[in-house]
């Protein structure tokens, strides 16, 4: 049963007030499409450090949630357990591209675990990358489950019931004691009560956590600098944003948004976007000076960013408003920045553009 108090902030997900314009795609002289966003930037305190549109937004994080839903399984020494490296670790954090690189990895990490792809209940997805896809046609192969961009996911959510010792029946089920904990350990992250947490399925079938954005920030910023967190729970972060820095192929493939801007970051800076236009970066002590603080950037592109031109554009756009990008990473990322809007020709026709300008508080 929801509470009341919990039905206004469902009323608020779907306010149009809560978003405003945030890229523009032109076209000669007229403004042809808008793209509507909302963004919260904050430190470790929970501090709104910078916002545009409502930082009180509801929304899902999708697969930004990724990171906090392996946090117990480090948490609870899996990777001296299993003898994790970075590169599984960060696979668990994925939304990879399907790639052969990634299932040699994930064969490996479920070697170690033992289980094996039937153990999953992910579900399959035809694979997004092209060469991936014909490479598989040409040689007679069906994409399994093991090539869903969520596999590494599910395969830590495996982990974490044998070294709990727990069954991996059902252990997608938002009462299974793996899932239990997964929203507890976010819970305290995001400083959202439990019982104040939305809760939907995801696209491969486990919960899927909805808090504010400013929450959301709040729990990226506590990951990128966990120095006022118990000790296993500070070096567990640690461990987490050293291996999606240090690994950050793994997160979601070559040419990614992601795995770009992590390869530039120089090992300050990760990043995990989610479907439906959803995007987190988390900026580590130092990011943009000696003295600066962690910050958990979160946004939400209204329309969903289905073909995904928005979401790197603004993220761009923020860590520029922030001065946490220099010249030279910039241009290593101008392919994501503002860029022309070619026609079939190849002819200039249009622009793609960041239209916001940050608040800071």
């Amino acid at each position: 049963m929801i509470s009341t108090s919990k039905k206004l902030k469902k009323e608020q997900v779907f306010s149009p007030q809560s978003y405003l314009p945030i890229v523009h795609a032109t076209r000669g002289e007229l403004v042809e499409s808008i793209h509507w966003g909302a963004i919260a930037v904050v430190d470790k305190f929970g501090h709104l450090f910078a916002s545009y549109g409502d930082p009180d937004l509801v929304a899902y994080l999708r697969s930004s949630s990724k990171p906090f839903q392996a946090l117990p399984l480090i948490e609870l020494g899996g990777v001296e357990q299993f003898d994790l490296s970075d590169q599984e670790i960060s696979l668990m954090c994925a939304s990879h591209r399907g790639l052969d690189i990634h299932i040699e990895v994930l064969e490996k990490l479920q070697a170690k675990i033992g289980v094996q792809e039937s153990d999953l209940t992910c579900g399959t997805h035809p694979i997004s990358d092209k060469p991936t896809a014909t490479a598989m046609l040409l040689r007679g192969e069906e994409p399994g489950q093991n090539r869903h961009n969520c596999s590494g996911k599910h395969t830590n959510f495996l982990a974490q019931a044998i070294l709990r010792g727990k069954t991996i029946k059902n252990y997608i089920n938002l009462e299974h004691p793996v899932q239990e904990l997964v929203v507890k350990t976010f819970s305290e992250m995001s400083h959202m009560p439990v019982d104040e947490i939305y809760s939907g399925i995801d696209g491969c079938s486990v919960p899927v956590f909805g808090v504010p954005l400013r929450n959301a920030g709040w729990s990226f910023a506590s990951l990128c600098d966990p120095s006022d967190l118990a000790p296993q729970r500070a070096q567990a972060c640690q461990r987490i944003t050293t291996a999606m820095t240090n690994a950050p192929e793994m997160v979601s493939g070559p040419g990614q948004f992601d795995t770009e801007l992590m390869k530039i970051g120089r090992g300050k800076i990760i990043a995990k976007g989610g479907a439906e236009g959803y995007q987190s970066i988390g900026l580590l002590p130092g990011a943009f000076g000696s003295d600066s603080p962690a910050l958990g950037i979160v946004f939400k592109i209204a329309d969903g960013d289905s073909i995904g031109r928005a979401r790197p554009l603004v993220g761009i756009e923020i860590l520029r408003q922030l001065g946490a990008l220099d010249n030279e990473q910039i241009q290593a990322l101008s392919a994501f920045d503002t860029r022309p809007i070619t026609n079939w020709r190849k002819l200039d026709v249009g622009e793609l553009k960041p239209v916001f300008q940050l608040h800071f508080h």
